[in-house]
């Protein structure tokens, strides 16, 4: 038998736009794109679900997030590390 090697994974990073329950965060990405006829560029972002195995993330917090198996209905990136921590807001 062979060793097999582990594919590399896509990592993105974000800003985690909502707690939604236990273990889970929502995270916002943007990107730009260029317009097919004016070759502007176009903002656009994407929401995508996150597990959160330590729930210690919060609202505001820049994250690196990383693809992985499917671990729910709509869950398909964990979090790999907090880049940024978010103020605390009335401390």
């Amino acid at each position: 038998m062979s060793e097999q090697t582990r594919n590399s994974r896509k990592t993105i990073t974000g800003v985690v736009t909502s707690r939604v329950g236990d273990k889970s965060v929502k995270v916002t990405y943007a990107y730009k794109i260029p317009h097919p006829r004016y070759v502007k560029e176009i903002s656009r972002k994407t929401v995508v679900h996150v597990h959160d195995e330590n729930n210690e993330c919060a609202i505001g917090d820049k994250v690196e997030i990383m693809e992985t198996r499917p671990l729910s209905k709509m869950k398909r990136f964990r979090i790999v590390r907090i880049l940024v921590k978010a103020p605390v807001i009335g401390a």
